[in-house]
């Protein structure tokens, strides 16, 4: 919202119920070790052949990973158009499936909540479920949190 562009994207156009699907991210062997040699750097992350002996039988992404491509995603569809004013959280995050090289990612977004802030009138929360699918339509990981957002009449 600092980039002084128009928003296209209020709290009113996030109406409890609405179901958006976008993204679309391919990782490789490499993107995988490269974000977890700074981040996670478990064996099952960053070691091919010890990821081969672990309970995941080969290489996969960290969940934290998967989670900031999300993130990507969603900057990408709609949070860099939107009056976004940030988040106050995130109650719950679940890793269903594990991420593996080759899988391409993407996120469907479901709306569960949207109100005014009592206390700030020009403000509006809304909670939303995201969902990250690979490429079989296969859940991977699931999570739940806030955004708020301008309102166009406060």
């Amino acid at each position: 919202m600092s980039t002084g562009k128009t928003c296209r994207y209020y709290w009113e156009d996030f109406p409890v119920g609405q179901v958006t699907e976008f993204g679309g991210i391919t990782l490789s062997e490499e993107d995988i070790v490269r974000f977890a040699r700074e981040f996670d750097p478990q064996p099952f992350h960053i070691d091919a052949e010890a990821a081969k002996h672990s309970m995941f039988g080969g290489l996969i992404a960290s969940g934290w990973h998967t989670c900031g491509l999300a993130m990507r995603m969603m900057c990408d569809a709609y949070l860099l158009e939107a009056a976004s004013l940030g988040s106050p959280g995130v109650d719950n995050i679940r890793w269903l499936k594990p991420v593996r090289p080759g899988d391409t990612l993407r996120v469907r977004c479901v709306v569960l909540e949207a109100r005014p802030l009592e206390s700030k009138p020009h403000v509006g929360l809304v909670r939303n479920r995201w969902e990250v699918l690979n490429q079989h339509g296969e859940e991977v990981m699931q999570m739940e949190g806030y955004g708020m957002f301008k309102r166009r009449k406060g």
